[in-house]
């Protein structure tokens, strides 16, 4: 192979050598590997699972599924692959996700450049050889000169920390592990543990099927209407034909998604429009009630308040039971502010006689028995225990590996006191390290912000490649710029005043109970636009020989 960033590996002799190295077979690893593939590079992706599709192949658990439109949420790179692949809903259930992934990856014969079953448990670069040398659980090492972390920031699951989860004799799952084969509800009596928007999918499911379904709840969630439906072919053919146009929409709106927040404040107008407006949000498909609604609700407190009391009141009118519905509103955030779960008939769950709601602040967890959970107050036995406790999100799947840079020193350090990257892609001692979807990277709809982020790293591979360059590391005061602007567009943001995932808060995960500015909170046009800028200046935030 002819190319620039060619080297010879100057480690143990059976180490694997490669041009670049990625780590996940997620939608940004496939993708990056076909653009590094186009390059010329030998690129190699390396996957703890037995397939491709990241999130989509772990997440197996009931009810999961796209609260993103299908169509704005895959690849838009191939037109051939837009008008070959018809989604069957509004909403993709995960299923059909990880077809669609695997059909992309085996359009591009992609899976021929990835090793599976391997999962990374460190990679250290050596300043002398100018290499990444990586190992995994099991197989020789890898070095490569350039190394791609493909983690996705949701895909670190965290376990509770309560006593005796390893003495439960019945069938224990957390969802982001869920089995390859059906799991039978019928006849079971089944405990979910939490009612994040994973939990909330499962409730969803498990309640239709299950003898009895206890959830246990430590803070709920403000969830709004999915509004999911089948793709008919008159629509199925209108979207086909709109691709374009829908593509550029989520180009210009604030996260990608097909909804962008209304210019009009909340107090623009009369107590009449606003609830008129809010009822038609309500009633619409997807994330405009969130994303789609008054420019203020998530940065005014009198703003956000409205739409709060909005919510409950259809919470109150969903559940029958007003004792139930009221540890269903949440008390402590306002709508919004946390990321919000949508949902199909999940309040409706709470009026069967099958389920139970059980609020652990009032009666908390103290202990996982033989036979199921003891609280403060009873003992209940369950044939299933599912786990939806979610994720160290962002920097989780990071702290997981042991990352070592220039000086020895490991990015968990490093990260100590919370990221500090430059646009989210790089972080200072760690040469040719860039990460998609990293911390401080716009999220939003996330393959939008992926192939961004895919497309800016190929290009600052392809200027290497140009300029007979084959070191890259972002200067420490590009570093303290980029982490101060982030701080500065995520300052006036409620959502930053509240722990959650959002925030890098964990209450599982060890030292993970402060609050930290651990993404972008400003608009997607806003972060192209300054590493755009970087790319038109020749990279001169970035050490490049």
């Amino acid at each position: 192979m002819n190319t620039t960033l060619e080297s010879r590996p100057t480690t143990a002799p059976s180490a694997t050598h490669h041009d670049a190295l990625i780590i996940g077979a997620g939608m940004s690893g496939l993708y990056q590997l076909l653009r590094l593939r186009r390059l010329g590079l030998n690129a190699h992706i390396l996957e703890a699972g037995s397939g491709v599709g990241g999130t989509w192949y772990w997440n197996r658990y009931p009810g999961a599924r796209f609260d993103s439109e299908s169509y704005s949420y895959g690849y838009s790179f191939s037109d051939e692959i837009l008008q070959e692949w018809a989604w069957s809903e509004h909403f993709a259930p995960q299923p059909e996700t990880l077809r669609y992934i695997n059909f992309v990856a085996d359009k591009f014969d992609l899976k021929r450049d990835i090793t599976f079953h391997t999962r990374v448990k460190s990679a250290h670069y050596d300043a002398a050889a100018n290499l990444w040398t990586l190992t995994a659980d099991n197989g020789p090492p890898h070095t490569a000169r350039i190394l791609i972390t493909a983690l996705g920031p949701l895909s670190a699951p965290t376990m509770p920390r309560i006593p005796g989860v390893e003495t439960f004799k019945g069938t224990a799952y957390h969802t982001a592990n869920w089995p390859h084969h059906p799991v039978d509800f019928t006849g079971k009596r089944v405990a979910v543990i939490g009612t994040g928007s994973t939990g909330v999918q499962t409730i969803q499911e498990v309640s239709k099927t299950a003898l009895h379904l206890t959830v246990f709840q430590r803070t709920p969630n403000w969830c709004a209407p999915l509004h999911n439906g089948k793709i008919d072919d008159e629509t199925q053919a209108q979207i086909k034909a709109n691709y374009p146009a829908m593509f550029a929409r989520c180009q210009e709106t604030f996260a990608c998604f097909l909804h962008t927040p209304d210019p009009r404040s909340t107090f623009d107008v009369t107590p009449e429009m606003r609830e008129a407006f809010f009822e038609k949000l309500y009633a619409e498909r997807g994330f405009g009630i969130w994303q789609g609604n008054f420019r203020d609700i998530l940065t005014d407190r009198a703003a956000n308040a409205e739409i709060t009391q909005f919510v409950a009141r259809k919470i109150r009118e969903r559940v029958i039971d007003q004792t139930v519905a009221e540890k269903l509103i949440p008390k402590n955030h306002g709508f919004g502010t946390r990321r919000v779960p949508l949902e199909t008939k999940y309040y409706e769950v709470y009026n069967q006689p099958n389920v139970s709601l059980v609020d652990i602040n009032d009666t908390p967890i103290e202990r996982i028995t033989e036979t199921g959970i003891k609280t403060s107050d009873a003992d209940h036995d369950f044939d299933i225990i599912i786990y939806a406790t979610g994720f160290d999100a962002i920097t989780g799947s990071f702290d997981r590996i042991d990352i070592r840079g220039v000086r020895g020193q490991s990015l968990r350090d490093t990260w100590s006191n919370g990221p500090q990257t430059f646009i989210g892609v790089m972080v200072e001692g760690f040469p040719n390290m860039f990460m998609l979807m990293g911390p401080h990277t716009a999220l939003g709809n996330i393959p939008r912000s992926i192939e961004y982020n895919v497309d800016w790293v190929t290009g600052l591979v392809a200027h290497m490649q140009a300029h007979t360059l084959t070191y890259a590391d972002a200067t420490p005061d590009a570093v303290a710029s980029w982490t101060r602007h982030v701080i500065t567009v995520g300052t006036g943001l409620l959502s930053n005043e509240i722990s959650s995932w959002f925030t890098g808060v964990n209450s599982n995960v060890e030292g993970k109970q402060t609050r930290i500015i651990a993404r972008y909170s400003g608009s997607a046009p806003a972060y192209r636009a300054w590493c755009d800028t970087v790319a038109a200046g020749g990279y001169q935030e970035i050490v490049l020989r």
